[in-house]
């Protein structure tokens, strides 16, 4: 597994990460040792990164990725990166203080079992957040209190990004960036490559849209997000299907399809896509089997996808999706 240095944490991350959200909620039911079965699956393919959030299942997740740690022993070389945030009821810029990062920090460091939170992002606060002085000030005493090792920021919108990339201790931003998500491209990676900040790719199979293997008839169940969440009633609407319709998705993904090259998988080209970006860090598909966290890294040992591939790629963009996205974020 190719490893890419992450921002300024200094520290090396596999190219392929696994995102943890499906192992706490909102993805129909995981049961425990199925989860347990994924992390396990995902770092004896070579995975190094784990991406989690207090709020994936109210902990659950957190605990999880705990007990993998636990059993791995502190010489197996992963870098856990959690969240914190989204449990500010209400959800505003005021809730965002040193005393309520430490009580978050407090409740994460005991979920995953360690002194030092190796990376904590801030989780899409609230667009004021990322321009706040005293936000930056608190983060960076909970370094110096050896909390937290280092930090970053999970946003919603390319600006975003821009104004945390500007900071200088903002180690990493994590955002959406798949095939049907290409503005990133624009500003915010060169922008991250030139400051030397890690970028941490989400929702890269547009929550299985992807895969190419959904039809205008897949339903999902009452728990997932893919069914509570496609008009944004619960959280960005960006979060599901990477905000794109899902019969456009369906279609344009059966264009994605069919470019996929012997050998592979189309959810492996998307993240091949992705790894190819210059000044992608690394890559964090979720998985809700074993076989599914061993066939996502196995997309970084395919070869960087050819000139026509890409080509085509930006085609289904320009021509499917670009009007339904790329304004928005």
């Amino acid at each position: 597994m190719e490893t890419r240095v992450l921002g300024r944490t200094g520290r090396p991350v596999s190219v392929v990460g696994l995102g943890c959200w499906q192992l706490g909620a909102d993805w129909g039911d995981v049961a425990e040792e199925q989860a347990m079965a994924i992390l396990d699956a995902a770092v004896d393919s070579g995975v190094t990164f784990l991406d989690t959030a207090d709020v994936y299942g109210d902990g659950r997740s957190e605990r999880l990725v705990g007990r993998l740690l636990a059993q791995r022993g502190p010489d197996a070389g992963l870098t856990v990166a959690t969240k914190m945030g989204r449990r500010a009821n209400p959800h505003v810029p005021e809730a965002f203080t040193l005393d309520q990062f430490r009580a978050w920090n407090d409740r994460s460091r005991e979920n995953l079992g360690v002194d030092t939170l190796d990376l904590v992002q801030l989780h899409c606060p609230p667009t004021p957040v990322f321009s706040s002085d005293a936000v930056y000030d608190a983060l960076d005493t909970m370094v110096d209190e050896g909390r937290i090792a280092a930090y970053g920021v999970s946003v919603e919108t390319v600006d975003e990004a821009l104004t945390a990339i500007a900071r200088p201790n903002v180690a990493s931003v994590q955002i959406i960036l798949n095939v049907f998500r290409r503005k990133p491209l624009e500003q915010v990676l060169p922008a991250a490559a030139e400051a030397g900040v890690g970028i941490i790719a989400r929702v890269p199979l547009a929550s299985g849209l992807l895969s190419g293997k959904y039809d205008e008839s897949t339903t999902f169940a009452a728990n997932d997000h893919r069914t509570f969440n496609r008009g944004g009633e619960a959280f960005d609407v960006g979060e599901t299907f990477a905000g794109v319709p899902f019969d456009v998705g369906v279609a344009a993904a059966r264009e994605v399809a069919g470019l996929t090259p012997e050998g592979a998988t189309t959810a492996q080209l998307a993240l091949r896509w992705i790894i190819d970006q210059p000044g992608v860090t690394t890559v964090i598909p979720g998985a809700s089997r074993p076989e599914q966290a061993r066939a996502n890294s196995a997309a970084a040992g395919l070869a960087p996808l050819d000139g026509d591939t890409l080509a085509a790629l930006e085609r289904i963009y320009d021509e499917r999706i670009r009007e339904h996205v790329h304004t928005r974020w």
